[in-house]
């Protein structure tokens, strides 16, 4: 098949999903409500008024760490104290929380476990697949160490062999041309960030979804950086499996994640950690059988105060509304990138194609070192951002959410502006 004709048949795989409206490349359609917080949210002041972040300090480091709002920090002690106080652990609470994630992300109740961040969620996927000495495992030379350390960990333990491929910030087209050059009859697992830590690239997954389908090659998504940023649904998506932290993008408490495994494939993922409720019926010393959902891979005592305050997050967005904050994040990355690319000496790293884009921004200055620059924002401007130096990017990244105003993106490129004219 010549190239052309092999990236229109891929792309196509991805058509439906991304049509329509869109906002960094997807698909923006009214999501089911997980509830409602009960909060009146208007204006960006008020969403701003709900977090107790300081004041002094603009934090533009959501990629790295998002601060929970104070309705969820208040219903998160709310259940400590209540469990202090009455010396229950309420897995009861589990159930509703299900139903909201799930209802989140599009999927199915019984297609969700509740895990401790993307990078468990990760490595439930890559210490559950049946893999053998040889086989190739595939992903972004721009995933994060959540994504990356689990596969090569296999490659250490099992002679699993992993490969990567360098992303391209040119065109969708050129992404999906590196990944699948590089796939062979022994590629197994394909694996890439829905959006890189790095640079904010958005990858098209239901392209990539449909030709590893196409392929037979199980397809699991890191996306510890898209989920509460935009709206999806795991569906349209298509791919195997998909990850994600509870506290970046969806400000919900430290130490909180969403797995999802898609039920026809749940099976295929081996528990590798199991304890008491992975079980659907056992007996002494012959019998174990597992739960038959994703919930399996959740065992032993849980926080259920974390999970409570999960649950709020999702709710808080949904009541600010997925669209708008998508909407929200994308008039600041554009506001930003302009402003960027206008200043003489920044090298932005980040895609310029809109649909390829996201509310991450990462830019450099070409032999100026980004610890340099980062910290004059810090010092000098008092904005809280995060060196990229993965893959010797040697970048500067800033996170644009939900607690920032046109006045904020403004405000930063005119920092840079005087920070690259003074070095």
């Amino acid at each position: 098949m010549d190239r052309k004709r092999f990236l229109r048949t891929v792309a196509a795989g991805g058509a439906s999903a991304l049509a329509g409206a869109k906002v960094f490349g997807a698909k923006l359609t009214p999501q089911k409500s997980a509830g409602s917080s009960g909060l009146a949210v208007g204006n960006w002041d008020e969403v701003r008024a709900l977090f107790p972040l300081r004041s002094e300090v603009t934090y533009l480091n959501t990629g790295g760490l998002g601060p929970a709002s104070q309705p969820v920090l208040d219903a998160v002690a709310e259940q400590c104290q209540l469990q202090g106080r009455i010396g229950e652990h309420y897995h009861k609470l589990f159930a509703g929380a299900r139903e909201s994630a799930a209802a989140f992300l599009g999927a199915k109740p019984n297609e969700i476990a509740f895990v401790r961040n993307a990078s468990e969620g990760n490595s439930i996927i890559s210490s559950g697949l049946k893999l053998r000495k040889g086989d190739e495992v595939l992903f972004e030379s721009h995933a994060h160490p959540g994504g990356s350390f689990a596969w090569m960990n296999r490659q250490k333990l099992d002679g699993v062999k992993v490969k990567i491929f360098e992303p391209s910030s040119r065109s969708v087209e050129e992404n999906l041309e590196r990944l699948f050059a590089k796939v062979t009859r022994r590629t197994r697992v394909i694996q890439v960030s829905h959006v890189t830590a790095t640079t904010g690239l958005i990858f098209d997954i239901p392209a990539i979804a449909a030709e590893a389908k196409r392929r037979g090659i199980w397809f699991h998504v890191d996306g510890a950086q898209s989920a509460g940023m935009f709206p999806f649904d795991v569906k349209d998506l298509g791919c195997d499996s998909y990850a994600t932290s509870g506290h970046k993008w969806l400000n919900g408490p430290i130490e909180t994640g969403i797995l999802y495994i898609a039920a026809e494939r749940n099976d295929e993922v081996v528990c590798s950690h199991i304890g008491a409720y992975s079980d659907s019926a056992y007996e002494l010393p012959d019998t174990l059988e597992y739960a038959a959902a994703a919930t399996r891979h959740e065992y032993g005592t849980r926080n259920a105060a974390s999970v409570v305050g999960l649950e709020k997050a999702i709710a808080l967005q949904e009541q600010i509304g997925r669209e708008r904050i998508a909407e929200h994040g994308a008039r600041l990355s554009e506001l930003v990138s302009q402003g960027l690319q206008e200043i003489k000496g920044v090298e932005l790293l980040s895609p310029l194609d809109s649909a390829m884009r996201s509310s991450i921004l990462t830019f450099r200055v070409p032999g100026v070192s980004c610890m340099d620059v980062s910290s004059r924002l810090s010092k000098e401007f008092k904005f809280r951002t995060r060196v990229v130096t993965e893959e010797d990017l040697n970048g500067v990244r800033a996170s644009w959410h939900v607690y920032h105003q046109e006045a904020d993106a403004l405000r930063y490129v005119d920092a840079v502006r005087s920070t690259v004219a003074s070095l």
